[in-house]
């Protein structure tokens, strides 16, 4: 298929915009927004420099987004960059596992998969979410057991290990060793990257526009949701 000069040059202007601002509103930017939902040759073009750039092109709502793959180190997160944002700094595999199993235990929290919405709750206190954390630890480590472990490749008592090694402080410490503080810079972290509304004084969790629609429209269909709940040590009869 032959493209005009003027779509390619769009396309590109897109693409631009997207690696720089990763995402594209249409009340922001409403010509470029109704060149690529409007206009398929521009769509393609975009979705193409997507491809090559190891990322996805997705429009949800009123919103595009740039979102990389997996395996996208350059415009995504390297195992070692997040490891380094999210832990302390003599971190261990056992802490990074950890981490990722922080953020999907939020998730789950806030959404459930079903209905026309995921979305099953506006908030959630810290201290709550903490309390959340260590009672899925623990009983993923008690249902599984070890061979559990090895045949599902979750390894519940090596993250309940590292979590139990954090210190709690109750005065709410920063200090990456105590799990306030574990918890604390994983939440930054994820409001840096527009996901989630941390608002540390009334030690509250709220997520975004943009979580919302990235948890409805992508994440949450029942493969990866069964994905994400086996992870967590869920029966189907919870």
């Amino acid at each position: 298929m032959a493209y005009e000069i003027d779509e390619i040059k769009t396309s590109q202007e897109i693409f631009y915009y997207l690696l720089e601002h990763h995402e594209l509103r249409e009340e922001d930017e409403n010509l470029l927004y109704k060149a690529y939902t409007e206009e398929e040759p521009v769509q393609n073009l975009v979705k193409s420099q997507g491809e090559a750039a190891l990322s996805n092109i997705e429009r949800y709502g009123n919103v595009i987004y740039l979102i990389p793959r997996e395996d996208n180190n350059t415009l995504g997160f390297s195992k070692a960059q997040l490891k380094a944002a999210l832990c302390k700094s003599n971190a261990t595999d056992k802490d990074y596992y950890l981490s990722q199993f922080v953020i999907l235990t939020l998730l789950v929290e806030f959404y459930d998969g079903q209905g026309s919405s995921s979305k099953t709750r506006e908030y959630i206190r810290v201290g709550e979410l903490q309390n959340c954390i260590s009672t899925r630890l623990r009983e993923g480590a008690e249902n599984l057991g070890e061979e559990g472990e090895e045949r599902e490749n979750i390894a519940f008592s090596d993250m309940l290990e590292a979590y139990e090694a954090l210190r709690s402080d109750e005065r709410g410490s920063r200090a990456r060793t105590t799990k306030e503080g574990f918890l604390h810079y994983i939440l930054i972290f994820l409001q840096k990257q527009g996901l989630i509304e941390y608002v540390e004084q009334d030690e509250m969790i709220k997520t975004t526009k943009k979580l919302d629609n990235f948890m409805d429209w992508n994440l949450l269909n029942q493969n990866n949701y069964q994905r994400v709940m086996q992870v967590l040590g869920v029966t189907k009869d919870e």
